[in-house]
């Protein structure tokens, strides 16, 4: 098994027609040819991406079962039944918990949140759980991020008395929940392939917490037709989490509803009128004003995240309900030293992993597979995510308990895992997922069979391929493109992350005027490049190995920012790759 983290295939994206660009002839040409790789490739798409507006934001009504859930909750409302708020231990149901719960007590209701322990109960609804809140006085249960797939609970909890309500945006089965309602932009999705309706909820790819603030919203449209009563609610207060949740949990920022969404939750953000957001934002050593997808997905997602992986999700939710700043500090506090015992033992798993997968069974295996009780369930994911990054394999990483495993899969887009686990149902006790992402739990007596079935179907699905790392260029750029006014521009892109990643720009041969090794052991290079005439400078993150073998003219691909330190705002290219100039695919 061979490291692939420092070969990577450059992918250059096609040229935009000239027909499009003669569409686009109102943007810089560098803006256009993005526009054109992102799908805009109308002046009228390329208004709506950029510019959003009120008209991307649907009617929440048109969601499947919308209805149903509005009705029952203002029932519960009014005769003050006990809510509970049941919602999923990643930062995604985090934040949904969060909203949600704030939202019902501007209603007046009561509500009891609730997130189930990673460890001890594992993801999703669970009888025991409904059992728990039902002997609390709950009689009503409103799932976030969450139920969907949960067919035999749901009944389960309907003969404990208590009326169901689901809200999620995972993938439906072909067996819907028996519930009350049940709310999932996916269901509407489904109904109009299947069915060939053309009515139905528009946008399909909300995450969990943008569910959940529909729901919301549709309360509170519901409130103001119905009742004299004006709730102590703005839809905008709860965009902050909205933001939050749906980039962490990488919800496509390419759908215009999830841009104008998170667009809109980062104003709010950086306002950081919410004590919980200040105070990790203070631990995150990220500035209030200054909050991007970037700070989302890097400093502030993972920190919320750990509180469910090693310990109780319940902190994070208590940090994003808290009025008290000295309580929001106390809590922010907490995720930053759970959030460093994660990064440490993230680091220690890795190690153990990749050292076994580096010593290889025999030879290029097509999976890595890799079983142990020192692997936490928290953080089984994280792991396979570093081995599937570092080898370009599919790795699935397993915490062994003493009857029953559970694992976590990453996978190339080569290779659909969670069709490759679907296969091998029949040795699981539960599965689910997505094709590059997914779980499991196993009897561990299945261990053996397992692994011998992922690799078979693995060697089966890329034998004969050619699996290498790559990395999308936008496109190709002269240096002296590289200007201020481009990086500007460019940052009209924003929100980016996932389906809308930063653009990479590259440009041919680059001058190496300086070069050397910063950060944490060296692992990060810091340059300074020229075309001869202007000069730049550039960081390259995890690039420190090529100082060891710098070329005097390389090719680069990278993010153009514009990097402000100590009051001084200047260029910098962020390199994504590099390569001794001329060898460009």
């Amino acid at each position: 098994m061979v490291s692939l983290a420092a070969v990577k295939k450059w992918n250059i994206l096609p040229v935009a027609p000239d027909h499009v660009l003669a569409e686009l002839h109102d943007f810089h040409p560098v803006i256009a040819q993005v526009l054109f790789n992102r799908g805009q490739d109308t002046r009228d798409k390329a208004r709506l991406f950029l510019e959003g507006g009120d008209d991307v934001l649907f009617n929440p009504f048109t969601m499947h079962g919308m209805n149903q859930a509005v009705g029952r909750i203002r029932h519960a409302i009014k005769k003050q039944e006990l809510i509970a708020v049941y919602g999923d231990f990643d930062a995604d149901g985090v934040t949904s918990t969060a909203l949600l719960t704030q939202a019902l007590e501007a209603f007046g209701a009561r509500v009891l949140p609730y997130i189930p322990d990673r460890a001890d109960e594992g993801y999703g609804v669970n009888v025991e759980a409904l059992q728990t809140l039902a002997d609390d006085g709950v009689r009503l249960v409103i799932t976030v991020d969450c139920g969907i797939r949960a067919v035999e609970e749901i009944e389960e909890g309907k003969k404990l008395g208590v009326d169901m309500i689901i809200t999620d945006h995972h993938s439906v089965g072909d067996e819907l929940p028996n519930a009350l309602a049940v709310i999932d932009p996916k269901i509407d999705a489904k109904l109009r392939l299947e069915e060939g309706r053309t009515n139905g909820y528009p946008e399909d790819m909300l995450a969990g917490v943008g569910v959940a603030f529909k729901l919301a919203d549709a309360l509170l449209r519901a409130e103001q037709n119905q009742s004299r009563r004006q709730p102590n609610l703005k839809l905008e207060d709860l965009l902050d989490l909205v933001a939050l949740g749906t980039v962490a949990d990488l919800a496509p920022l390419d759908r215009p509803e999830n841009r104008e969404l998170v667009r809109r939750g980062l104003d709010v953000l950086n306002r950081a009128q919410r004590p919980g957001i200040y105070e990790l934002a203070q631990v995150a050593r990220v500035e209030p004003g200054k909050i991007s997808t970037t700070s989302i997905g890097f400093m502030l997602g993972p920190r919320i995240n750990a509180a469910g992986r090693l310990g109780s999700a319940m902190t994070a939710y208590r940090l994003l309900a808290t009025r008290d700043i000295t309580r929001a500090s106390e809590l922010a506090q907490d995720l930053q030293r759970i959030n460093i015992e994660r990064q440490n033992l993230t680091m220690e798993a890795v190690e153990i992993a990749r050292a076994r997968a580096l010593k290889g069974a025999d030879g290029d295996l097509p999976l890595i597979f890799d079983a142990g009780p020192e692997f936490l369930s928290g953080i089984v994911g994280l792991v396979a995510g570093r081995l599937c990054e570092e080898f370009y394999r599919p790795a699935v990483v397993i915490e062994m308990g003493e009857d029953e495993s559970r694992g976590s899969c990453r996978s190339v887009p080569e290779f659909d895992i969670t069709q490759a686990l679907d296969r091998c149902a029949d040795l699981l006790v539960r599965h689910g997922g997505h094709a590059q992402a997914a779980g499991f739990t196993i009897r561990n007596e299945n261990l053996p069979l397992l692994r011998d079935q992922l690799m078979l179907l693995a060697e089966e699905a890329l034998s004969g391929q050619e699996l290498q790392p790559s990395i999308d260029i936008d496109a190709e750029v002269p240096f002296d493109y590289l200007t201020m006014d481009l990086a500007q521009r460019l940052n009209r892109l924003e929100p980016t992350g996932a389906r809308n990643s930063a653009p990479v720009l590259a440009t041919r041969r680059m001058r190496v005027l300086d070069y050397k090794r910063v950060g944490n052991e060296g692992k990060h290079l810091r340059l300074k490049l020229s075309n001869g005439i202007h000069n730049i400078d550039a960081i390259g993150f995890k690039q420190g190995e090529w100082a060891e073998r710098m070329p005097l003219y390389i090719d680069v691909a990278y993010h153009l920012e514009i990097n402000v330190w100590n009051g001084i705002t200047k260029l910098q290219l962020n390199v994504q790759d590099l390569r001794p100039a001329g060898q460009m695919d």
